[in-house]
């Protein structure tokens, strides 16, 4: 349907992942084009004429980065949803296909799994206040566009995102890859520390399941429903070290700080994304994990 693709982010963990699926769509880079500069964004965009885009770009961080800097995070976030979905009106483009993230649902339900619906019925997760209503904006941006200019923009939310080729920087990296990193430079009896109290549970999704889905995203979702993307398996934090320990064969004591907990439970149902796919198969944990971890193995100097 999309002769001419655009990915933004196209050269982070998500957009790198896309690029082995569809190598033929155009993966913009932040030396590309600055997406907070709304001219320098507008003239890219004319000079591409793309008929598609997909927007992955984002300033992210883990929970430490995002939890200290709600202000940036906020900021440069909205800024570049603003810019993103208002240059592509004004140039023309028709279909605009944007991510936002289970961390923009309601920090506290009255019921699991949360669905579509629920996204505005309460606020976001302290840790993750700013990022979350940046993304809500998104989400409110694409449905009024979508509304009121005569294009097809829209939304999908997708859970805790893992895998190769993501960054391992403990400065910077989410769970799973701060996990990996801190257990596989831990010696054997020595103690590996984790944020909040190992309790909170949380749905991962493998980023090669993501990258296969996206094109579908693109081509059938055209109602206005953030439609979230999660795998089926929910399992706290202790839970998943656990598997990973198997994996790994590590044997360190896990100690968990008590700070930092983050939302306890953000699940999210997968039906209406498995009805528009025609049913997917979510790669499972534990084979997750493990594909993570021998990359990691094989690369680590590079996030050293």
């Amino acid at each position: 349907m999309y002769n001419k693709v655009l990915v933004t982010g196209g050269t982070g963990f998500v957009g790198r992942r896309l690029k082995k699926i569809k190598p033929e769509w155009t993966y913009m880079s932040s030396s590309d084009c600055d997406l907070t500069n709304k001219e320098r964004l507008q003239e890219y965009l004319s000079d591409l004429k793309p008929d598609a885009v997909v927007h992955l770009a984002a300033r992210v961080g883990g929970i430490k980065e995002a939890s200290e800097n709600q202000s940036e995070f906020y900021y440069l976030n909205t800024l570049i949803n603003m810019n993103v979905v208002h240059e592509c009106y004004k140039v023309g483009v028709k279909r605009l296909l944007s991510c936002l993230s289970t961390c923009c649902f309601p920090d506290v339900f009255d019921r699991y799994p949360m669905i579509e619906d629920d996204l505005m019925k309460g606020e976001p997760a302290i840790t993750n206040y700013c990022y979350g209503y940046s993304k809500r904006n998104l989400f409110l941006q694409s449905k009024w566009y979508a509304k009121e200019k005569n294009v097809c923009y829209n939304a999908f939310t997708p859970s805790n995102i893992y895998g190769p080729e993501n960054t391992f920087d403990l400065d910077k990296s989410h769970f799973i890859s701060s996990m990996i990193r801190k257990i596989v430079e831990a010696d054997d009896g020595s103690e590996v520390v984790f944020w909040g109290t190992g309790n909170a549970l949380r749905q991962h999704l493998y980023v090669d399941d993501l990258a296969q889905i996206m094109p579908t995203l693109l081509e059938k979702h055209v109602s206005e429903m953030p439609l979230i993307v999660a795998p089926d398996e929910n399992l706290s934090i202790k839970q998943i070290i656990d598997k990973f320990l198997k994996i790994s064969q590590k044997d360190v004591k896990v100690v968990f700080s008590g700070v930092l907990e983050g939302q306890h439970r953000k699940d999210a149902s997968n039906k209406n994304l498995k009805d528009l796919m025609g049913g997917f198969n979510f790669t499972n944990l534990d084979d997750g994990l493990k594909t993570t971890y021998d990359w990691y193995c094989q690369n680590k100097e590079k996030d050293e």
